[in-house]
């Protein structure tokens, strides 16, 4: 079996990576102290992909609970699930990052990092054979940006040759939860560029719209996100934990999805989403699914699809439906809108189909797309960041732990040079003749130019 390792770091991952067990266990009828409870065989069939057997027909998730305080640790102890997790997993400092990048990745957090290694090394061990890692945490703050960028890095170094794959909640222009959120985010950023094989950028902005708009919310709250989130990620996992029609696993995802090593990041989306009220008015139909799966509305990160051009992307059904059916709308979806997916990948849309729908509904997919449109995300940030960084305000708060500005010249850099390299791809065309032309009539121009001036 393929197995995959959970990684759940800082206040925010820790929230909800515990309310994605909540989703997952249920789905396949664990309880909470960690007995099977289900009522079929396909719940226990690839079940050890993120549970261990441990004795006594007890599964236990192989998770890692990292914290640089001991706050979220208890809530999530004394919570519903808290008996699930093995104790030895719960990892935390006393200090706290104090939503400092650098506490995180250099000094509180650099304390912590073998600890955490030791029980990973621990999980890897007892695996027939380790798929990857999957992470969860936050930009935004300093124990999931610095310490989680720590962490990859390790394990990166470590297990080279295994899948990384984040769930990452990005800043939103519109909730901010601290000032500094711009300087974590960009040194973040920095390190998931490099070390990551695909990232999930999870925005609040995006979810309290889909809550407030869509499912009419008047007043979102965190576990209504974090349900979203856990929703989205039961889906994208979906077909590592059950056996499907067409099966996918995570390297299989990230070769199918990844054109360029550095264009990594990923839109989610969900579907379907619709208000308690007006769900009786809406068929549960595959092009309903399909429609509503590509509507900006149901994106998870705030940017606007229709502004870039999908490079590739991929859509998971959930419930009992003809695959031909499913392939029909992808591809329909695909010529009504052709302008929106780059020519130059001709069938950029992978499909996976699981018969198993989500608790409580007859059918769903999640929608992953690599689109170009991401950019603005990272625009943003890079804009906040330099506003602050030209005045070097904050700073000794960083360079106080060890850091050196360069550093933050360099992030800014490498995020700058991602979304120009997001442009370059939205604006290229299939005919690599034509363009090689235009380039060399530019350069004869540009020699011309150089002749008249001597």
């Amino acid at each position: 079996m393929r197995e995959i390792v959970h990684l759940q770091i800082g206040q925010c991952g820790n929230q909800i990576g515990s309310k994605f067990w909540e989703v997952i266990s249920d789905e396949h009828g664990i309880n909470t102290s960690g007995g099977y409870e289900g009522d079929s065989h396909l719940q226990l069939e690839r079940l050890n992909v993120y549970f261990t057997e441990a004795h006594a027909g007890k599964y236990v998730p192989r998770a890692v609970l990292v914290d640089l305080e001991p706050g979220t640790m208890d809530s999530i102890r004394s919570s519903r699930i808290g008996q699930l997790f093995k104790p030895d997993n719960f990892i935390h400092g006393n200090s706290g990052a104090g939503n400092n990048w650098a506490k995180g990745h250099y000094t509180e957090g650099a304390e912590l990092v073998e600890n955490v290694m030791d029980i990973v090394r621990n999980e890897c061990e007892s695996c027939d054979c380790l798929q990857g890692f999957q992470f969860v945490h936050s930009l935004g703050g300093g124990t999931g940006s610095g310490m989680g960028t720590l962490v990859i890095n390790k394990i990166r170094e470590e297990y080279p040759d295994r899948i990384m794959n984040t769930f990452s909640v990005v800043p939103s222009p519109k909730v901010s939860d601290t000032v500094v959120e711009p300087y974590n985010a960009i040194l973040s950023i920095h390190q998931l560029i490099e070390s990551a094989d695909e990232t999930f950028c999870i925005d609040n902005e995006a979810l309290y719209d889909i809550c407030f708009r869509t499912l009419k919310l008047a007043t979102p709250t965190y576990g209504d996100l974090n349900h979203l989130v856990s929703m989205t990620m039961s889906g994208v996992t979906t077909s590592l934990r059950f056996p499907g029609q067409l099966n996918a696993d995570l390297r299989k995802l990230a070769v199918n999805m990844v054109p360029f090593p550095r264009l990594h990041f990923f839109t989610p989306g969900f579907a379907p989403l619709t208000a308690r009220g007006s769900q009786q008015y809406r068929s549960l139909t595959v092009p309903e699914l399909t429609q509503q799966m590509f509507d900006p509305r149901n994106m998870m990160t705030a940017c606007d699809p229709r502004h870039g051009r999908y490079l590739t992307v991929a859509a998971v059904f959930r419930g009992p439906m003809s695959t031909k059916e499913v392939d029909e709308q992808m591809l329909a979806i695909q010529q009504r809108n052709s302008s929106s997916f780059v020519e130059w990948i001709p069938h950029n849309v992978k499909v996976a189909v699981c018969d198993i729908p989500p608790r409580g509904l007859k059918m769903a997919s999640t929608f992953i797309g690599n689109s170009t449109a991401i950019q603005e995300v990272f625009r943003r940030i890079s804009e906040q960041f330099s506003a602050m960084f030209r005045r070097k305000a904050f700073l000794h708060w960083y360079t106080g732990e060890g850091m050196d500005e360069m550093e933050f010249s360099e992030a800014e850099c490498n995020t700058n040079d991602l979304v120009s390299e997001y442009q370059q791809y939205q604006d290229a065309t299939a005919d690599i003749e034509e363009e090689e032309e235009e380039e060399e009539e530019e350069e004869g121009d540009a020699g011309e130019a150089e002749a008249g001036t001597q």
